[in-house]
């Protein structure tokens, strides 16, 4: 066990698995403002569900909601959240917050590593003086800054903070290096040494807009094949036998990354008098995606139909509501005068209630009698639906609407029918 001491700031979906990782291998103080989250992490719930309750039981990273308990931090990693306001734009409140937290307590010699995604510059334009302001410390003398941007997958448990390959960079090359030591004895996928500070954070910045763009050409080309009559799987299906096809899905993109960071790399573009067409281009497809899904489902249904949603998460087999497209596709039906009842086994009540102003169903015990059902996100429980549960649920004449395409190859019962992208 190294001596040296790692204060994680912000205990979500990345900060909690990143502490638990280092915590194997270094003194580490996992903080976060939500006493209520703090509490929940000791006695080994996790609710995002990324570590599960036998690691989190037995860490030996001190998970604290007290800002103090970081005092004695050599180096301070920030992985909090970078969303977008209302209109789009960046809103780094939480990553300056951070800031001026670990500014009251960093000492000289104190190393402030940022995962949260952001546009070039930040790091060290915007947090390096107001991790100044707050700590009366010298930037680049007193205190040192690095970059490592999050790759955490939400769901995902191949490509784990501990086995996939870390981007890290550092304001000299002996913090780089150090970064590189601390970031490479947790993953068995190795790090890769960036040329800067603003090289990680565009490296990360263009892996989700990147992302983005690709799916954005698929969602396009499924509107203008339904208006063909063409089924976008089958056509993806027979496109994926060439060996250099893009395997991309058509659907809803939301979430906390692809949906929002090519906004920042907008952002970052238009302070330099760029216009980024193709990027802006793939958001608005990828944002009227859910308003084209309720009107495609709309045109099948007579008017004031009964429906019910399974699934409201971004995605699918995790509990994650933020940014949720789903919410689209629900106002759009209730704009065209449905009835919507929502169910999604994952999602928090509370915070569906809180964000979105809907109440999910505690079961789908005694459900029945339905005019649609639509599947929206693919929940392994959904998926394994088939012509028994359409039955239940729907009216003899119901719609099963399959967004995801993941009741393709199920057979439909007589009477019912079916929709998919």
């Amino acid at each position: 066990m190294s001596s040296t001491k790692i204060a994680v700031v912000g205990l979500g979906y990345v900060g909690l698995p990143l502490a638990v990782a280092l915590a194997r291998k270094y003194l580490v103080i996992g903080f976060d403002i939500d006493e209520r989250r703090i509490a929940e992490l000791k006695q080994g719930h996790d609710r995002t569900g990324e570590v599960e309750q036998a690691p989190l039981r037995s860490t030996t990273a001190h998970l604290t909601a007290q800002a103090k308990d970081m005092a004695e931090a050599e180096i301070f990693i920030v992985t909090v959240p970078t969303p977008v306001t209302p209109d789009n734009l960046p809103d780094l409140g939480a990553v300056l917050s951070a800031c001026r937290t670990v500014g009251q307590v960093m000492k000289k010699g104190a190393v402030v590593v940022f995962e949260s995604t952001v546009y070039p510059g930040v790091t060290e334009d915007i947090c390096g003086p107001e991790l100044e302001k707050a700590s009366g410390l010298a930037c680049g003398k007193d205190f040192f800054l690095g970059y490592s941007p999050e790759r955490i997958n939400p769901g995902d448990r191949e490509h784990t903070v501990d086995r996939i390959t870390k981007v890290v960079a550092g304001q000299t090359p002996e913090i780089a290096r150090k970064l590189c030591d601390v970031y490479g004895s947790i993953t068995t996928g190795g790090t890769f040494l960036a040329a800067s500070i603003k090289a990680a954070e565009a490296s990360k910045v263009i892996e989700n807009a990147q992302r983005d763009i690709n799916i954005a050409f698929i969602n396009e080309v499924t509107m203008i094949f339904s208006k063909l009559g063409i089924s976008i799987h089958d056509v993806l299906e027979a496109s994926g036998t060439k060996w250099n096809f893009l395997k991309f899905q058509p659907g809803l993109v939301g979430g906390h990354c692809i949906g929002v960071d090519p906004f920042y790399l907008a952002h970052c573009a238009l302070q330099k008098d760029h216009h980024p067409e193709v990027i802006l281009a793939g958001r608005k497809i990828n944002d009227s995606m859910g308003g084209f899904i309720a009107s495609e489902i709309n045109a099948q249904l007579k008017p004031g139909s009964m429906l019910l949603v399974l699934g409201l998460t971004f995605k699918e087999n995790v509990p994650d509501l933020r940014n949720s497209k789903v919410i689209d596709v629900i106002r759009g039906l209730r704009a065209f005068g449905h009835s919507v009842d929502i169910h999604d086994p994952l999602a928090d009540p509370e915070e569906a209630r809180h964000e979105y102003g809907l109440d999910i169903m505690p079961s789908l015990d005694g459900a029945s009698g339905y005019h649609a059902l639509i599947g929206a996100v693919a929940h392994d429980s959904y998926a394994a639906f088939g012509p028994d549960s359409f039955l239940q649920l729907l009216q003899p004449d119901g719609l099963v609407a399959d967004i995801k395409g993941m009741w393709r190859k199920s057979p439909v019962p007589d009477g019912l029918k079916r929709w998919m992208l």
